[in-house]
């Protein structure tokens, strides 16, 4: 068995409406499925072969991006291909970034901004397009 890649990511939010609206400006996802089951509305949006489902559970605390004593989710990351569109929707946006904006890694660079329910996104950029570690980190 082989996995290819992460398939979608499955969250809640405090509005979907205003959560399809921020991910469709600042990344470009599009809604491709949606409804209510169960009374909790719901959607899936895609950008490329990313997608995230989301699902409308208004009255839940917010994610801590730190995970403070508990065990979750951090971060999850985009790949971008095009800088200067990216900083770009950041101008546009307003988006505050996180981590002192823009951070350099060993072979990559990554921007850290928060959605409107309070989950943090990692915006990364590869060198060339390309991932690639130390021989010696994947040893």
């Amino acid at each position: 068995m082989h996995v290819k890649h992460l398939d979608h990511l499955n969250m809640s939010v405090s509005n979907l409406e205003e959560s399809l609206a921020w991910y469709a400006r600042v990344f470009g996802f599009k809604r491709v499925e949606g409804g209510v089951r169960n009374g909790v509305a719901w959607a899936i949006v895609r950008a490329g072969e990313a997608m995230l489902c989301l699902y409308e559970h208004a009255g839940r605390a917010r994610p801590d991006p730190m995970g403070h004593n508990v065990h979750g989710l951090s971060h999850f990351a985009l790949r971008i291909t095009d800088r200067e569109a990216w900083v770009a929707t950041v101008e546009r946006e307003q988006l505050e970034l996180e981590w002192d904006g823009e951070v350099t890694w060993p072979n990559s660079t990554a921007w850290y901004v928060l959605d409107p329910t309070g989950y943090e996104i990692e915006v990364a950029l590869w060198q060339d397009d390309t991932v690639r570690f130390p021989a010696a980190a994947t040893a």
